[in-house]
């Protein structure tokens, strides 16, 4: 038998790592490799990773002067932030084409915000023309429209159409919509091309030194309810707690100032990037002594990000920051000697020793970096073995660029056995915090405005482009707006049956990606028929998918389709058995659970009497008594009466007690009360 490496030994005992994006309550993306995945790499294999040469690219600078419009063809952050600072691009289109889209982009929202039909159809016939003139981002759009069914049939071939059209013309959002269509029909070859390109552009616009916060898209709701907590964290400048903190930053506070422009730099907690004040921040944070500061002024002026590039300041903001045991800042010196900027010449073992330094430190960055080093042969012996093992260890402490590593050695088939599936897995983690994730702070804004359009056609783009978040919360809205949705349909806004197909669509595609509340609301929706014809037994595939998430309420719902034989078959042992998980994944499901146990042993001791018949006709009973209960009782003049009968009820019940109590025990002469027991003052 052969014996195994210390290196595969290590690299073996770390099978499983995970990030944690995209989730529904912090569903970590797990990886597990097992013996027969992990190989030896070839020579040749290893010179596969970068046959024509050695440089360090993996942070290329090619990328991070561009503004997000040259990033984002088509992008529209010129309607949504015309006055932003962080692109550098001209506001004014540069051409006609480019006017006639922007326009049609502008009065599509609009439309969505005052609910005007017409305005859409002028919306659509302009990007319609720049479509038709070979525009890419109104291509795009197009694609968009059509996938939606927006005042037009719905044709999911003429969507991909033109979302490939719009692709081989550079537009990125279409790369990301073709991308996710692929991998939903298992063209996992196809899809792998796409986000690998979307995934390198999305990682060179990461930080050189600390990783950057990962800025999940907020999830509107948590299950059927309003997800208040998240959406209170969220208000950007109008947010209380941020309104405190920058008034402590005003008033001197060195951390407060840190935080501020940590906030403004990355565009946290709802605020939007604005490199200048995150600039004017952490500059005033060091002259009050916060050495965090200094870290991140290194990564402005390496990038140039509101301020012109240089790297000698980088650098020696950077040396600064390091000095004050700030590890991370090693990585952003290492990159500079590697890549020979702000210093006399390259050095790359001087690079290393810095990462080095960083990794001791238990600095992601660090390992991440190692293992560059190792895979490309940049200054140390190439060793895919080793790089492996260090982008391993990045990885499972939620370092991106090591899942961007990961996919391509996974894609290529160096180190590990090449798992076509498994790449395209990781680099969509990493393509989906390219530049067009700023749809979803851009819809969350609309939302928190009140303008629920909008935020329902930002959302449905996403969803378009693979983000899970993006298609609940559109589902969510569809469901809990109805026609304040504002959801345009074929012939104006929608009907309620393009709604719940619409909303079906959504939550189906989520349930696809992992949402547990959306394979129960899909459950829901065969088992009711709602938005779709009722079907037991799709109900029931559905219920076993979010039970397989560990969802009491799938298991409650299998156990009660066990009972009463409905998709599944009649069986009161796995009846009970799936009442019984149900307690024990959720206590609180004690009382339904109890209840449903009882019916259990009623139908099993009973069979056929009238208590089972009783138990039977209790799920059509009940809508109607909740129904009466909604239009009479709960009925607004209705209320006032009964409440005004039941307090009516409360006096007479008080002064008949009180009567009572007052009638002498037959036997004994009732005595008149004293006038001091009383409280009244006696006769002088």
């Amino acid at each position: 038998m052969r014996r195994r490496t210390p290196t595969a030994t290590f690299i073996l005992s770390l099978l499983i790592f995970s990030l944690l994006p995209f989730s529904l309550l912090a569903r970590p993306f797990v990886l597990v490799l097992s013996q027969e995945e992990f190989k030896d790499a070839t020579s040749d294999e290893a010179s596969a990773v970068d046959p024509e040469s050695t440089e360090w690219d993996e942070f290329g600078d090619s990328d991070a002067g561009k503004s997000e419009e040259e990033l984002d063809p088509g992008s529209w952050r010129q309607i949504f932030e015309p006055d932003s600072t962080f692109s550098t691009t001209a506001a004014e289109p540069s051409t006609e084409l480019e006017a006639l889209y922007y326009s049609g982009v502008g009065k599509m929202f609009s439309a969505v915000t005052s609910a005007e039909v017409r305005l859409t159809e002028e919306a659509a016939g302009e990007i319609e023309a720049a479509g038709e003139s070979g525009y890419p981002a109104a291509q795009s759009v197009l694609g968009f429209l059509w996938g939606m069914g927006l005042l037009r049939e719905r044709s999911k071939s003429k969507a991909f159409l033109y979302h490939h059209f719009a692709s081989e013309g550079g537009n990125m959002q279409s790369k990301m919509a073709l991308a996710y269509t692929y991998t939903r029909q298992d063209m996992f070859e196809k899809a792998v091309k796409l986000y690998a390109e979307l995934a390198e552009v999305a990682v060179n616009s990461f930080l050189i030194s600390k990783d950057s916060p990962v800025i999940e898209p907020v999830r509107l709701h948590n299950g059927a309810e309003e997800n208040k907590e998240a959406l209170r964290k969220s208000k950007g400048e109008e947010d209380e707690d941020f309104q405190i903190l920058e008034y402590q930053a005003q008033k001197g506070n060195a951390g407060a100032m840190y935080k501020v422009g940590l906030f403004y730099y990355f565009g946290l907690r709802g605020l939007r990037r604005d490199h200048t004040k995150a600039l004017s921040w952490f500059l005033k944070a060091v002259e009050k002594g916060e050495p965090r500061s200094m870290e991140l002024l290194g990564e402005i002026y390496a990038r140039g990000a509101g301020v012109e590039r240089n790297y000698t300041k980088a650098l020696e903001w950077l040396t600064l920051a390091s000095k004050q045991h700030l590890y991370s800042a090693y990585n952003g010196m290492g990159y500079l000697y590697v890549k020979g900027y702000g210093v006399d010449k390259k050095n790359y073992t001087k690079a290393k020793e810095y990462f080095e330094k960083a990794a001791d430190n238990d600095e992601v960055g660090g390992h991440y970096n190692l293992g560059v080093m190792y895979l490309k042969g940049i200054g140390v012996k190439r060793d895919v073995k080793l790089a492996c093992k260090f982008f391993i260890v990045a990885a499972n402490h939620g370092q991106p660029k090591a899942f961007y590593q990961l996919a391509k050695i996974f894609h290529i088939g160096v180190g590990f056995k090449k798992n076509i599936p498994l790449a395209t897995a990781l680099y969509k983690l990493v393509a989906e915090r390219g530049p067009w994730s700023s749809l979803s702070r851009w819809a969350l804004e609309s939302y928190l405005k009140g303008d629920v359009g909008k935020a329902f056609m930002l959302y449905s783009r996403m969803a378009e482009m693979g983000y899970e978040v993006a298609q609940s919360n559109a589902a969510w809205i569809l469901d809990k707006y109805g026609e304040r949705s504002m959801c345009m349909g074929e012939s104006g806004f929608c009907t309620d049956a393009e709604r719940h197909q619409r909303a079906h669509s959504l939550w189906w595609q989520a349930s696809e990606q992992g949402n547990e509340h959306a394979a129960l609301l899909i459950g829901d929706a065969y088992y009711y028929g709602r938005g779709t014809i009722r079907d037991y037994e799709r109900a029931a595939e559905a219920y076993m998918h979010a039970k397989s998430q560990s969802n009491a309420q799938a298991m409650f719902n299998l156990g009660y389709m066990h009972e009463h034989g409905q998709g599944l078959p009649f069986d009161l042992h796995l009846a009970k058995r799936y009442y019984d998980e149900a307690l024990e994944q959720d206590p609180a499901a004690k009382l339904p659970v109890t209840l449903a146990l009882a019916s259990l042993w009623v139908r099993k001791n009973y069979d056929g009497g009238f208590l089972v018949h009783v138990i039977d006709s209790l799920p059509e009973v009940y809508p109607k008594l909740e129904a009466w209960v909604e239009e009479v009782l709960l009925e607004e003049g209705n209320a006032t009466i009964l409440t005004l009968f039941a307090c009516l009820l409360t006096v007479l019940y008080l002064r008949e007690r009180q009567r009572r109590q007052a009638v002498p025990v037959p036997g004994e002469v009732a005595q008149p009360n004293h006038p001091n027991d009383l409280d009244v003052p006696a006769p002088i």
